[in-house]
């Protein structure tokens, strides 16, 4: 666990390669969150600890939820806080759209602190990997949710035309869960 969050610190402070925006800041449009809301719902208040500019959080709210939100960066919503230096949960569970290179280590931290139930909106090819391979069948992995239709994430919120481009879906972990993950469609 030490190194994970260590190797989450690095990847968050390092520079930027590839022409990615600093620290993976893709909002999540309302339909992503909504898409979520339609399939699974949380006991107890949520924690979206990569809260952006609170477009997740803004519709969790909207929908009744209490919801406590934080961010790395301060981008204008919610408080400025660092996932990784955490050292208790501020809510029983978290939902959110992690940065993609991150997407474990955030799994990771969120099962270690307790965490009841965790939902990461990520790429589906997170799915991939000899490593997340292995790692899966560790983990509490309930559901997976792909999106039929591709989602919009726009490169720092920034307007875009045209539809998505990459798959993504909802992958939800839930304490105590013992079993295969199933799958489903939004």
């Amino acid at each position: 666990m030490l190194n994970s969050v260590k190797k989450a610190q690095s990847i968050v402070g390092s520079n930027n390669d590839g022409g990615r925006p600093e620290n993976d800041f893709y909002p999540t449009p309302p339909a992503g969150t909504l898409g979520l809301l339609k399939v699974e719902s949380f006991v107890g208040n949520l924690w979206e600890p990569a809260c952006g500019d609170g477009s997740m959080s803004k519709v969790l709210e909207s929908e009744g939820y209490q919801v406590v939100s934080t961010d790395l960066q301060p981008r204008g919503y919610g408080t400025q806080g660092d996932f990784f230096f955490y050292s208790s949960l501020l809510a029983p569970n978290i939902v959110t759209n992690p940065p993609f290179r991150l997407a474990q280590e955030f799994a990771d931290r969120a099962l270690a602190l307790g965490c009841g139930k965790l939902a990461l909106l990520c790429k589906l090819a997170f799915l991939e990997g000899q490593e997340r391979g292995n790692w899966f069948p560790r983990t509490p992995l309930k559901n997976v949710y792909v999106f039929s239709e591709r989602l919009t994430m726009t490169r720092n919120g920034e307007p875009q035309t045209g539809g998505g481009m990459i798959a993504f879906a909802w992958f939800v972990w839930e304490r105590g869960y013992s079993g295969k993950p199933m799958i489903g469609w939004l």
